[in-house]
């Protein structure tokens, strides 16, 4: 019978120890526009998101602004900013990618954004954002 009280008889209790709950801060993908590539990005965490926001944000304002325009060089510079921001993405959140090389060298960031397959290039920035959580109207910020 167990008593509330603790003797010097009692058995020891279990120990409630668990193991530790591993977090991975990179997550990797497989591509679904060139089969055996795979891409390493950032998850998104408080840091990464204020880091990005504060990156992001005096571009995005400024395409917001251009986009309103009527004038069709507002709306060239409006799509150039974009591309901007997608690069911005791309070179924060990409870690590494595998299985493709361009030009003889391991494919990096500036590399895809410079000479590589524009398919790919979109398809990290998609799931990138997707990773920050925004939706279709934010993303168009």
């Amino acid at each position: 019978m167990r008593f509330l009280w603790h003797s010097g008889n009692a058995e020891p209790e279990e120990s409630t120890t668990r193991d530790p709950v591993s977090y991975e801060s990179v997550v990797k993908i497989e591509s679904k526009t060139i089969l055996g590539v795979t891409f390493s990005i950032n998850r998104i965490s408080f840091g990464r998101r204020m880091e990005l926001s504060r990156q992001v944000r005096e571009i995005s304002q400024r395409a917001a602004f251009l986009e309103a325009g009527n004038e069709l060089r507002e709306k060239i510079e409006a799509s150039l900013l974009a591309q901007e921001i997608d690069a911005m993405y791309l070179r924060w959140g990409l870690v590494s990618i595998d299985g493709l090389t361009i030009d003889g060298e391991a494919a990096t960031a500036v590399q895809l954004i410079e000479k590589g397959p524009e398919e790919l290039m979109r398809e990290i920035v998609s799931t990138i954002r997707g990773q920050c959580g925004l939706n279709e109207a934010e993303r168009k910020n």
